[in-house]
């Protein structure tokens, strides 16, 4: 089954992590190089965008797409809720919610790590993989209230106290930081950099991934499609050339821009807070 591929994500799955994908990392390249206004990267980045005032309303405008992207997604997960089987469908084997399933296998994976034990057979979420998508349900959110409230200052302050601005500038810029570095360090190993996936993990551009990795990386998902005789319907040819070409040269373009956001923001961290 070498040129066997195993469904994964769905059209709209990867519709949503494409706009996600794009929107973060343009709202992180405008959004520093304004903070880093005064340093020469700073500048050169801000240029790009027509400089510091440019930055600021392309900041503006993709922040509402992706707060609107949020909105849309949240709605369809709802819609995908099985309401007549609402117990399967948030805690079944299919369901991206955490269950103690995790916790063992967490569990289990660390036994496994110092070679303790076996190496847990995930279903088809992993808790890691779980972990990155809910971390988006406490971090978007954030960014989308305070990043309003400096949007729209004049309405805000009417009905909060003007000095919970200055808390949600500190806020909006803290998160922010913490999910650049996180994204783009601990992300992108999980999903690219480490030896199973590496050099490019393209499952979210393709929706498919290959038998033998899907067998490696999530046995218990496997076994369960097999048992259950729907292993040949979840079955597809491998993603088209062109796809994967498509795939490494937009994903790259992220990673690249993603890590030097990264490590920009380590190499100057003292002044991300208004620290000297």
């Amino acid at each position: 089954m070498s040129e066997v591929y195993i469904k994964r994500f769905t059209i709209l799955d990867r519709v949503f992590h494409l706009g996600l994908m794009i929107t973060f990392i343009i709202q992180g390249l405008t959004g520093f190089s304004r903070i880093f206004i005064t340093s020469v990267w700073g500048e050169r980045l801000a240029s790009i965008f027509g400089g510091y005032e440019g930055a600021t309303v392309v900041h503006k405008w993709v922040g509402l797409l992706m707060i609107i992207g949020f909105v849309l997604h949240t709605i369809h997960m709802l819609l995908r809720i099985n309401w007549s089987g609402l117990k399967d469908s948030l805690l079944g084997p299919d369901s991206i919610l955490p269950v103690p399933e995790d916790f063992r296998d967490l569990w289990k994976r660390i036994l496994w790590f110092f070679g303790l034990g076996q190496k847990p057979s995930h279903r088809r979420w992993t808790y890691w993989e779980k972990f990155d998508y809910w971390a988006v349900y406490w971090g978007l959110p954030l960014l989308a209230l305070t990043g309003l409230m400096l949007m729209y200052p004049i309405a805000a302050s009417r009905l909060v106290p003007g000095w919970l601005l200055n808390i949600a500038s500190l806020l909006h810029q803290a998160e922010a930081v913490l999910a650049v570095v996180y994204i783009c360090i601990i992300h992108f190993y999980m999903g690219h950099f480490r030896p199973a996936n590496f050099p490019f993990n393209a499952a979210m551009f393709s929706g498919s991934v290959p038998y033998q990795e899907a067998e490696r990386e999530w046995p218990g998902w496997v076994e369960r499609l097999r048992r259950e005789e729907r292993l040949i319907e979840n079955t597809t040819n491998p993603p088209k050339r062109g796809l994967r070409i498509a795939s490494y040269i937009i994903g790259y373009l992220v990673v690249i821009c993603g890590l030097f956001l990264a490590i920009a923001i380590l190499g100057q961290g003292h002044g991300i807070l208004g620290l000297h």
